[in-house]
């Protein structure tokens, strides 16, 4: 993820701009997600700030204070320690491990969480975000947005549910499979299939043509794309090749603006 993660962090701001444009005054939770089951830094000269951690630490914490939540998958995550990371604790309104629209600086905090850095675990990205959203394939035990949990907080009735994935690998190591993920989402949102909305920017060898691997015959096809394309009812697909990725949150916020418009909670 070396060479995308500027991309994602750059687009950022338009895809905030676009937000605003379309939904006004709008209520914002961004979380993050964990999408390990550990917390790990290999050279303590990847903490960024002095206060998060002590220089003369020893791997694999370095000093840093971590807490359960640091370890538990599908929490929030607000200290990432790779290569390419913030490598800092990234401390955020309200105490949140979310941002909320109390954020004073909300390019700022995205910033900070969103440079997740590069050569970690294999990412598992549906695991991640059901277990951010209390629906995990297999029973857990844990409620993250219960009081108490790493998410208190997050999950709300009221609001539209957007994922937004960003990995340069197929998608194989979650659990389940492109419906199994369809079904949990949805009954995350009561059933409601227009209260979820979803963008995957991903690799795009499965098609042809493509951007990523231009010329050469396409690959089996991604399960990310099974889902995105022939499970959700509001699923898109981008190639993480692509130069910039502003467009492509753009065309969401649009599609949020007319599903907001339509929205009623039960």
């Amino acid at each position: 993820m070396k060479e995308y993660q500027p991309r994602l962090i750059a687009a950022f701001p338009e895809f905030a701009q676009a937000l605003e444009e379309e939904l006004g005054g709008f209520d914002l939770h961004i979380l993050v997600t964990d999408s390990s089951h550990t917390w790990s830094m290999d050279d303590c000269s990847l903490c960024q700030d002095p206060a998060d951690c002590d220089p003369d630490g020893v791997p694999d914490l370095c000093g840093a204070t971590i807490d359960e939540c640091d370890y538990t998958m599908g929490s929030g995550e607000t200290f990432a320690s790779e290569l390419g990371s913030s490598g800092r604790r990234c401390k955020l309104a309200g105490g949140h491990r979310y941002i909320t629209s109390e954020e004073p600086d909300l390019p700022a905090a995205f910033d900070c969480l969103a440079r997740v850095g590069w050569g970690s675990a294999t990412p598992l990205a549906f695991d991640s975000i059901l277990a951010a959203l209390d629906h995990s394939l297999i029973e857990t035990g844990v409620e993250l947005n219960s009081p108490g949990g790493c998410n208190e907080g997050f999950l709300r009735d009221d609001a539209l549910l957007l994922l937004v994935i960003i990995q340069n690998t197929y998608e194989y190591g979650s659990l389940g499979g492109p419906y199994q993920w369809k079904k949990a989402l949805y009954a995350v949102k009561g059933g409601d299939e227009d209260a979820v909305v979803a963008l995957a920017i991903t690799a795009d060898n499965d098609i042809s043509p493509n951007l990523c691997a231009p010329g050469e015959p396409p690959l089996d096809k991604n399960r990310m794309r099974i889902f995105m394309e022939e499970q959700l009812k509001h699923g898109n697909m981008a190639s993480i090749c692509a130069p910039a990725y502003g467009p492509f949150f753009k065309d969401v916020a649009a599609q949020l603006a007319m599903l907001c418009d339509q929205f009623i909670p039960d």
